[in-house]
């Protein structure tokens, strides 16, 4: 079950500029993709990517920022070494 609260790095500062729809979005990522392998994340980024267009939900490289360096502030150093793969994958997949 997905959880109803507010996690940290939803609370810091810099992310409270970020619309709630965007974060509630990102916070549906990170909750979805927690159990996937990495064979599995891939096409899953691939079409949330899709989802993210339909329902027109785009970050700018300011809010990615800040939203990124949350999420760190507040990570172990395995959850950060998996969002740093999950980075890399959709920096590939942008190009």
């Amino acid at each position: 079950m997905e959880p109803s609260y507010s996690p940290a790095w939803m609370r810091e500062p810099d992310v409270q500029k970020v619309p709630k729809n965007k974060l509630d979005y990102l916070q549906k990522l990170v909750f979805e993709s927690a159990s996937l392998s990495q064979k599995e994340l891939l096409p899953f980024l691939m079409a949330l990517a899709q989802r993210g267009k339909t329902e027109q939900i785009s970050f700018s490289p300011e809010e990615a920022q800040a939203i990124v360096a949350a999420i760190k502030k507040h990570s172990t150093p395995e959850e950060i070494r998996k969002m740093d793969r999950i980075l890399k994958l959709m920096q590939r997949q942008s190009r």
